[in-house]
């Protein structure tokens, strides 16, 4: 069995090494190589880890990929993964690992086995985790237009009522069917590649896994989620720890344009943002501090559709 491990790094050397080091005793049996593709960093970050990869011996399963820009996530796993599988030796499987994670012992023997044994598995998710291991939420709905409602209103009733669309419903402890899970850590079989496309390299950033998972269900693939192989996520590290940039609700439209159209986009929009007045206005009249960050919902009208004025999104 061959395993492709693809950590894309901007500006994270330190974490990227981290990450490196938490698969030194874990890709040996598992036959897999591990590229570490740098988007562009310019800060010395490509040069700083392929010395930490040749200081430490890693050279015999871990290479550098240097990029000469940042193009985003997908891009700069695409560029690893696309001559990856053309080449004699294909991996059977990819796993896509962000460098804010420490994988911990067994987990990817357990999910390569799990994907072995089943054969119309296609994607599978660990549990995701914090470093003391308190879990985080790891297997995700579809985002739905009464999905968008909840996420905007964060109120509990709301969440009750509207529990069968709830984008991240709460952990469970036995492996489940799910709709995604999240590209912090996601195991892919070549064949799903081979069959629906590499990663949509429209989105910069976020989304992309969620596009990719959807193409696969409709391929007629399985995605699960698996709570026994556990990785821990430092989340948001890797985006330098701030709230969704644009390039988040960017990649939010073209997922709700591409997979569902323009009328369907725009009810989700406006679900989101009447949410969203609902928990504005609840927390005005319980007088709580303000939690969101400035001038969200703005820039949330600003680059859904309505602000994009339904443009229409390319396909990869």
């Amino acid at each position: 069995m061959r395993l492709l491990i693809v950590i894309v790094n901007y500006r994270t050397a330190g974490l990227t090494i981290g990450a490196l080091e938490s698969l030194e005793g874990e890709v040996g049996p598992l036959d897999a190589r591990v590229v570490v593709v740098d988007g562009g960093s310019g800060d010395g970050s490509a040069e700083t880890l392929a010395e930490e990869v040749r200081r430490r011996g890693w050279s015999a399963w871990a290479h550098v990929m240097p990029l000469g820009e940042n193009r985003g996530f997908a891009f700069g796993n695409n560029a690893a993964i696309r001559p990856a599988l053309l080449a004699p030796d294909a991996p059977e499987m990819v796993l896509l690992l962000n460098p804010d994670t420490v994988v911990r012992p067994g987990a990817l023997a357990a999910m390569t086995a799990f994907m072995q044994t089943h054969p119309r598995v296609g994607i599978v998710g660990p549990r995701l985790e914090e470093l003391d291991g308190t879990p985080q939420r790891s297997a995700f709905r579809f985002h739905s237009i009464l999905g968008e409602f909840e996420r905007g209103a964060r109120l509990g009733p709301v969440s009750r009522l509207l529990h069968r669309w709830v984008v991240a419903p709460p952990e469970r402890t036995e492996p489940h069917r799910t709709d995604w899970v999240s590209g912090a850590c996601l195991l892919v079989h070549r064949k799903v590649l081979e069959q629906v496309g590499l990663l949509d390299d429209g989105y910069f950033m976020y989304y992309e896994e969620t596009d990719l998972c959807r193409r696969a269900a409709r391929a007629g693939w399985e995605c699960w989620y698996l709570p026994a192989p556990r990785v821990a996520h430092l989340v948001a590290r890797a985006s330098g720890g701030r709230p969704i940039p644009v390039h988040g609700l960017e990649s939010r439209r073209r997922y709700f344009v591409k997979n569902h159209g323009r009328v369907y986009a725009a009810a989700a929009d406006a679900a989101w943002a009447c949410g969203h007045l609902l928990w504005r206005v609840r927390r005005a009249l319980q007088r709580r501090p303000e939690i969101d960050p400035p001038r969200m919902l703005s820039d949330f009208l600003r680059h859904s559709v309505f602000g994009a004025g339904f443009r229409i999104e390319g396909r990869p």
